[in-house]
This record gives structure tokens, sequence and C-alpha cells, in this order.
């Protein structure tokens, strides 16, 4: 006999995976990728995203998005989420941050574990297939954010624990982290890796570990930092799974029961159980991307950590899924097949400077952007701030108008007109680069009566990843 539960399991399960192929098919579902490491202002991103398409949605705030401009945008509201298993993103706490009922606004709390959240965005169809079977459709926007801690593992995937350690105690023993690292080195040379399994030796010298990447995170902006999960552990914190380090080089030939053997072990049962479910659950099936890049903060600490930031960005690449997006693929296989890298933060310098900024990332990643354009991705560089906290303002010295900016800087009670640097437009050498280096403020957000978030070319950013779903 028939089983008639499992028989209608079966169907729902196979409508359900028809109703996707449908809207992937007349592009009504969109999973978009808001990637970057941790300070790159993913929260804040996603924050304006929705903000500005839930209630500030017109052709005056929006004058770029086609949508807007053409006046074919209905409405766009938050919906319940498909992945039932995850948490959905804050949005109501990170608004409440930067558009608090009392008190100074606040940039909202960095992203501690992974969040998803869906837009229904509802539009009159303009022209195509789809005006002729409805005059307005529904297009679902799918956006997760995670930690950019846990992004920085990916790499991992790849590698051998005996590789991992050649890369990341090449690092450590190098400006600028050997200072800092001084402690764990030490302690990491009375190591005997060979000697039979101690555990505790093992657990203290974790620790150190652990410390140095927290006090290199809180410190500077270097990007590789890894495993990401000990700096954001989550469900992780005190797992033995955690427990492990780089160590120098070592003969291949491990001895079972050793001190090195239970290190690699360790590591193979953290890419094995944590980083790949992470990046198969999560970074499979995306649509579109926009990479966040924090550029201003890495030109600050010198061009070690802008050529570490570049490195890493570029090795992230390559775990995404690319490729043109023809109608087929975009029904059984979807890839990404448009990416936008976004200087954010741009409100930090003059406008008359943006150009240079999106120069200068545009020369980070041109390694890797070549490879993916060769592919068929459509790529496009970018300098934005999705959220705007200051203020553009001409002073006058000595009868010569100067551009500078009007914000409070972070941390700090007063507010300053700031003329800011110029920052490069190409990466620079060591000996290209400037004696005195560079000095970019951070400000906190600005204060807002009308409780509207203001924003730097964030309309550009929704036509060119979402423009062309919206016809």
């Amino acid at each position: 006999m028939i089983n008639t539960s499992s028989a209608r399991k079966a169907f729902n399960k196979l409508k359900g995976k028809a109703e996707k192929a449908v809207h992937r098919s007349l592009d009504q579902h969109v999973k978009l990728a808001v990637t970057g490491l941790s300070g790159s202002g993913k929260t804040a991103f996603i924050t304006a995203l929705v903000k500005h398409l839930t209630s500030q949605a017109d052709d005056k705030n929006l004058p770029f998005f086609d949508v807007m401009q053409q006046k074919r945008h209905i409405a766009t509201k938050v919906v319940p989420q498909q992945a039932l298993t995850i948490p959905t993103f804050s949005y109501q706490n990170a608004l409440g941050a930067l558009l608090p009922h009392d008190g100074e606004p606040m940039w909202p709390a960095s992203t501690e574990r992974i969040n998803t959240l869906r837009l229904a965005i509802k539009y009159q169809s303009g022209s195509g297939l789809r005006s002729h079977i409805a005059p307005q459709s529904t297009m679902y926007l799918d956006i997760i954010d995670y930690p950019g801690e846990w992004l920085l593992d990916l790499p991992m995937l790849e590698q051998s624990y005996q590789q991992w350690c050649e890369q990341q105690y090449a690092l450590l023993v190098q400006p600028p982290r050997v200072d800092k690292a001084q402690n764990f080195l030490s302690a990491l040379n009375g190591l005997d890796l060979n000697a039979p399994v101690d555990e505790h030796a093992l657990s203290e010298l974790a620790k150190l570990y652990q410390s140095l990447l927290v006090g290199l995170k809180k410190d500077t902006k270097l990007a590789m930092l890894q495993p990401g999960r000990m700096l954001m552990p989550g469900e992780l914190q005190g797992a033995p799974l955690l427990l492990f380090f780089p160590v120098a080089e070592y003969d291949s030939e491990v001895i079972p029961g050793s001190n090195l053997a239970h290190l690699q072990k360790r590591f193979n049962a953290y890419v094995k159980e944590v980083v790949k479910p992470f990046y198969i659950q999560h970074f499979r099936h995306f649509d579109r991307q926009i990479v966040l890049v924090d550029v201003l903060s890495a030109l600050n600490e010198g061009p070690e950590t802008l050529h570490e930031q570049s490195a890493v960005i570029q090795q992230l690449l390559a775990h995404f899924n690319y490729g043109e997006n023809s109608f087929i693929k975009r029904l059984f296989k979807p890839n990404i097949d448009k990416l936008l890298f976004a200087a954010n933060k741009s409100d930090h310098i003059s406008g008359e400077h943006h150009k240079d900024l999106a120069l200068l990332l545009d020369s980070l990643v041109h390694e890797q952007a070549n490879h993916l354009k060769f592919d068929g991705v459509k790529i496009e560089t970018i300098a934005m701030s999705s959220i705007a906290a200051t203020q553009p303002r001409q002073v006058t010295e000595q009868g010569k108008p100067l551009n500078c900016i009007y914000g409070k800087p972070l941390n700090e009670q007063q507010w300053l007109t700031y003329l800011p640097p110029q920052p490069p437009s190409r990466m620079l050498t060591k000996t290209e680069w400037p004696t005195q280096g560079f000095e970019f403020l951070s400000f906190a957000p600005m204060p807002s009566p009308d409780k509207q978030l203001k924003h730097i070319r964030l309309d550009h950013v929704m036509q060119y990843l979402l423009g062309d779903k919206l016809t």
C-alpha cells in the first residue's frame, strides 16, 4: 500500500523545489552575499539597506536606483525567513543604536553569530516576460550576516596543518606581529613536539595564542588572524576543538600519540567540523555579492597591513561560486554573476578624493578580479558609505578653499571640522609610503532628528546589485 503521509511529504518537497526553480527562472529570488572582514561595516550596511527600502524608499533619497527613479517601487517589508534554524538579523536593535529615542547614536554591535533576513520587494513590472505574466511582481531578497572573523577561516579548507603552520608561523616572526608575539613564541620554544601528549601544556599554549590573536584584533587592522573562532568562539567557547596553534617547521613524519600528532588532529577536526559545514551551508548558493572593505583603517597602519588585507580578500574570493548566470544555471546551480567591491566609509574623506579611494581598492583586488572577469563575472569598484557620519564643509585658509568634513570623532565629545589626507589612488610600495604615514579619523554616527539615515552612493549599490532583477 502507498503511505499517504510519505507521499504527501514527498509531493510538498517536490512542490517547494519547483516553486524555487520558477522564482529563480523569473529572478524572483536573489541571495545576496554581504562579505567583509571584521569592522568593515556589514551590520551597518544591512541595516541601512533595510531602512532605505522599507521606510525611506523614494526617488529623492535613492535617485540612481531605477525602480525608485521610475516610481515603480510599491513597498518593501521584512517577511519570515526560510532558514528556521538560523536567528533573524536583529534589525530593530541595530536601527535603535543608530537612531535612539534619547541619548547619543552608536554604531550597532558587531555580529557574534550567523543571522539571516528576508525582504519582499513589491514593484511594478516594467517590460519583458514578467510584465506579460503579472503587472506587479515581488522579489525576495535573502541576506546572511555572519561574523567577519569566521570568514577568515575559509582558506584553511585547502590547507594541511603543516601548510597552515608554515604560513602562520612565518607571519608571527615578522613585523608587525613579532613584538606582540614574544610571550607565545618563547613558550612555544619550550614545547617538545615529539614528546607524548601533554594536555596541560597544549592548553596553556593555546590560551597564549588566543590572547595574542585577541590583542592583535583589538590593536591592529591585520586581516590574517586564524582560527577565526578564537576571536569569536560562539558556542565553541572552551571546546577542545579550539586548542591548537601554529608551530615552527617540522618533519612530515609525525609520531603517533605525540604533541604534534594531537595538534594536527585538532586542526583537522576544526576544519572538518567547523569550517567545512559553515562553507557548505552558507557560501554555495549566492547570486550577487558585495565585498565591503575598510581601506582607510588599513592605510593608517601602514603598507604591511594594506598588503595583507589585499591578500586575504583575494584568498577569500576563491571560495565563492562565480560564473555567468544563464537561465539554466540559475535554475539548477546558481553562481555569483555580479560582484561589487565597495570601499566603505567614504564619508571619512573629502568628496573630491572618493575616486582615489575607489581606484586604490581596485588596485588591491585587481589580480583576482581579472580572473573572475575572464569567467564572465561583472565586476565594479565603488567608494560609498552605507551610513554617512559626516557632512561636507568648505573652509577658506589664506584665500584658498579647502574641502573638509564635519563630524564627531569616535569616542570623543567635541565636534570637529577636519581636512583629511588624500588617499593614494593605487597600492604604494614601502619606499613610496609617506614618511609621516596616513591618519584618517573614525567618526560616530550623526544624530538624526527626523529619524532618517543619510548615505553616499547606496542607491548606486542597489542599482548595480538588484536593478536588473526589478525590471
